[in-house]
């Protein structure tokens, strides 16, 4: 398993795992040192074989694949034929029973590993019985045990699973925070560019393209009288001024929206990337809507977004981009026939929060400009997402 926040718990579980076997088996060869019998040098023997067995399974394969699996499996299965043949000769190893039941779960699975455990506490309890006889205590012993180990083993396995998903989760914001970051700068940097565009058009460029006029006015006026060649050359360098001038406003225009704006950029990306992802994309944007700069970008970025989501989420064929606008409102859909989701469990927008973290950023890039956010799916009937805007407060 990756570090995670709670691998220290588990460092801590896993050493006292380690620290029980080792420490159960010692207790079965003090007993066979103290209380010394016929089989008394064996049972230290076959002990200290349990110990180096258990020993070289932290060089056991830590893959998930079927061989290391199987691996693990057999060294678990030796360990349990040796503490089987410890048990024939000492009802003292019955306890090391205690620690194999978490090597069971680990090791073997939920269901495998609660099947062992059951088979082992039978074991021990008719190794018991054949030592001591029948007993309550022999019984009652190694049941509870067994229940102990299956409470704590679920448990563990539980706490891992919490694990995995707050670290996955984790690793998720902080992609999707970069990406925020990264997408409002890119908005940024677009907004200024639009707006220094905007800027220079308005002022610089028609004050050079006055200029032109008024000095081409009076060249014609009297184009024989003194000084008419200094007018001619203020006129063509107040024209090469101009033309510098719209080739910035050119250059600083989003190289997406700056020949047919964004029904132009729009069917582009429908003829030439979407269609590479096998996705068709119809465009009913009217080239006639005139919209400021800023409000193209977002759109097309918004646009952008919701395409990427449904290449990757939602196995549709089919997106329709849909541009409304009148007096008052503006509405911007893309739908597509995709299988859908339930709203109510991936998003939920209204109340501010959401799973879906290319839903987010759309909905903050729509908030900041003035705008709703709303989302029609269901199960196999596609997604429609849709803008409300209005256009003066966006602009």
């Amino acid at each position: 398993m990756a570090p995670t926040a709670l691998t220290p718990v588990f460092v801590g579980l896993r050493t006292g795992l380690h620290v029980l076997f080792t420490l159960l088996a010692v207790v079965v060869i003090v007993r066979a040192v103290v209380r010394p019998g016929e089989y008394s040098g064996v049972v230290i023997l076959l002990s200290a074989v349990l110990v180096v067995v258990y020993a070289a399974g932290a060089f056991l394969p830590r893959g998930r694949g079927a061989r290391a699996a199987a691996v693990r499996s057999a060294w678990v299965g030796a360990l349990t034929l040796g503490w089987i043949c410890l048990l024939v000769l000492t009802p003292d190893a019955a306890y090391l029973v205690f620690a194999l039941f978490f090597l069971y779960l680990h090791v073997l699975g939920r269901w495998w590993g609660s099947a062992a455990i059951l088979v082992s506490t039978a074991v021990a309890i008719t190794g018991l019985a054949l030592h001591t006889g029948w007993t309550v205590g022999g019984v009652v012993g190694p049941t509870v045990g067994a229940g102990v180990a299956l409470l704590i083993g679920l448990g563990y396995e539980a706490l891992a699973r919490e694990a995995e998903q707050r670290e996955a989760l984790v690793r998720e914001l902080l992609a999707t925070r970069d990406q925020l970051a990264v997408t409002e700068h890119e908005s940024g940097v677009l907004a200024e560019r639009g707006r220094l565009a905007r800027e220079i058009h308005d002022t610089v460029a028609q004050g050079l393209s006055s200029i032109q006029l008024l000095l081409h006015a009076a060249e014609r006026a009297d184009a024989d009288r003194p000084g008419v060649e200094h007018i001619r050359l203020a006129r063509e360098t107040a024209a090469a001024g101009l033309a510098d001038t719209r080739r910035f406003i050119r250059e600083l225009t989003p190289p997406e929206l700056d020949d047919q704006g964004l029904g132009g950029a729009l069917r582009r990306l429908a003829g030439t990337q979407w269609a590479a992802q096998g996705l068709q994309v119809r465009v009913r944007v009217s080239d006639t809507v005139i919209l400021p700069m800023q409000l193209q970008t977002a759109l097309l970025r918004i646009a952008q977004g919701a395409v990427a989501n449904v290449i990757q989420h939602a196995r549709a064929s089919t997106v329709t981009i849909t541009l409304d606008a009148d007096q008052h409102d503006l509405r911007f859909t893309v739908a597509d026939d995709g299988e859908g989701f339930d709203p109510q469990v991936t998003t939920a927008i209204d109340g501010g929060t959401t799973d879906s973290f290319g839903l987010r950023a759309t909905q903050e890039r729509v908030q900041q400009l003035g705008g709703s956010l709303t989302i029609d799916a269901a199960p196999g009937r596609g997604t429609t997402l849709a803008v409300t805007l209005s256009p003066g407060e966006a602009a």
